[in-house]
This record gives C-alpha cells, structure tokens and sequence, in this order.
C-alpha cells in the first residue's frame, strides 16, 4: 500500500461520523476514569484504572497519528491551532504517573485532555473562539472597570475604615468589599451598616451598582454575544447552511455579474472605438 492510499483511508477514517463519535466517547471516558481516581479504591480497582488510564493513551495517540498522516505534511498538520492543542495534550499524557516530581504535571494534564472534545465539536469551537477574540475588547472594559473600582474602594476605605475595619481597613479589601457588592452578595447588610453613620452613603452603593452591574457587566454581555454572532456566521457561510451563508452566496455572485459586467463594458468600449476609427 502506497503512501497516497493510506493518506486517503485515513482521510476516510477520520471525517467518518462514527469514529468521531468513538473518539468523543472514549474522552468522557477518560473523564470518568479521572473522576474515579479520585475516589479511596481498593487495589484492585486502582491496578484497573491505571490499565484503562494507559489504554486511552495509547488510543488519543494513534488518533492522533491518523489525523496526522490524513493532513498529509507537518506543516499542514501543524498550522491549525487545534491540532497543536490536541498534539500537546497527547503527548504530554505520555508523562509517567509514578511517584515522581512529574507525577502530578502528569495527573494534571489528563485532566485537561477533556477539554479535547472542545477541538472536535464544531459549536464548542465557535464558542472558544468567540471568547478568544471577545477578550481583548473585554479587557478595555475590565481596565476601567478597574479604575472605578479603584476610585469607589478609596473613598470607602476614608470613609468607611471606622465602622468596619474588616470591610474598609485598607484599598484592596475594600476592592474585595466593593466586589461583594457588585455581585448582590448580602450587599444590603454592608450598605445598611454604614447607613447607621452616614444616612446618605447608600448614593455610594448605589450609584456604584449603576455604573459596575448594569452599565460595565452589560458592556462585557453585548461584547460577547456580538463577537459570537459574528464567529456564528463565519462558521455558517464555512459550512454552506444557515441564512448568513445564502447572504455570502448572493454577494459572490453579485460581485461575480459585477466583474463581468465591467468586462462587457470594456470590451464594448473598445468595439465602439473600433468602430469610430473606422468611420473616421
């Protein structure tokens, strides 16, 4: 069997639906087995668990090394993101599991081999993706966030540090306090607290809730979902369904009878030219 014959076979094998379905499975599994280590077992039962942990090694590897051959070249292989996550995440669960000074790098990267259904579920894809691209908008936001955090914590460190020293006793706590409010954590009790010295310190929460809760929190919600709907339609006009991709389809061929228009024009130009010379 030559090399393009096994390329292809197992081009087959890995966009079969059923294999992929295995796959997904045998990585629950493997997230079963995890939890199970968890768990005070007997002898018997962790010798079992250590041979169905190697198994699924062995079985994410030679996945992988299918997936690798069907790319046909490294390079292909390795210039898609999720393919180097998922090559990472294999290889790493190489690391032996005796006690040694690797032992719990070991254990922790099988853990994160379930986040590999993440690199072969399309829709969890989209929604990673979203999130990668939505944190550089969402860190803005964060930072003046942060600011007003800053400014709220210390006034309420000069204002509040003699009521309760627990709550006020310095900026960073009181960034702690304000973050208990800005989540309705019993936030009523600290405002009420203070209410006792300042009648007129429940503008503070209040106005810090308006600006933090509604106007911040909402910002990072419409930066998030605006982000996903657009990762949502770049994967519909990818995979040819939904409206977003009939809209694409209609803008390439407008474009199409576009160019092909502005060449009949110019070649109709021409002919007319052609033609005045003649006369002339």
């Amino acid at each position: 069997m030559d090399a393009r014959n096994l390329q292809t076979r197992f081009v087959r094998l890995r966009e079969n639906k059923l294999f992929e379905t295995f796959v997904i499975g045998v990585i629950i599994f493997s997230a079963l087995v995890i939890g199970a280590k968890t768990y005070e077992v007997g002898s018997t039962a962790r010798r079992i668990i250590g041979i169905l942990d190697w198994g699924i090694t062995f079985f994410f590897l030679l996945e992988i090394l299918v997936r690798f051959v069907a790319e046909g070249s490294v390079r292909r292989f390795f210039s898609k993101g999720w393919n180097v996550f998922d090559f990472v995440i294999v290889v790493a669960s190489l690391l032996p599991m005796q006690e040694s000074e690797v032992a719990l790098l070991g254990r922790l990267i099988r853990v994160f081999r379930v986040l590999r259904l993440v690199s072969l579920i399309p829709e969890l894809r989209v929604l990673i993706s979203a999130f990668l691209l939505a944190l550089p908008r969402m860190g803005y936001v964060s930072l003046l966030m942060f600011i007003i955090f800053y400014i709220y914590a210390a006034a309420g460190s000069f204002f509040f540090e003699t009521i309760n020293p627990e709550l006020w006793s310095n900026i960073s706590i009181s960034m702690l306090t304000l973050f208990r409010v800005a989540t309705f954590e019993d936030w009523t009790d600290v405002m009420y607290e203070t209410m006792e010295v300042y009648p007129l310190s429940w503008i503070y929460y209040i106005t810090f809730i308006f600006i933090v809760a509604f106007v911040f929190l909402n910002m990072m919600i419409g930066i998030v979902l605006e982000t996903l709907q657009r990762e949502h339609e770049k994967f519909s006009v990818d995979e040819g369904e939904g409206e977003a991709a009939e809209v694409h389809s209609i803008e390439l061929r407008t474009q199409e009878m576009a160019e092909r228009m502005a060449r009949l024009e110019e070649k109709l130009d021409r002919l007319f030219e052609a033609q005045g010379r003649q006369k002339g």
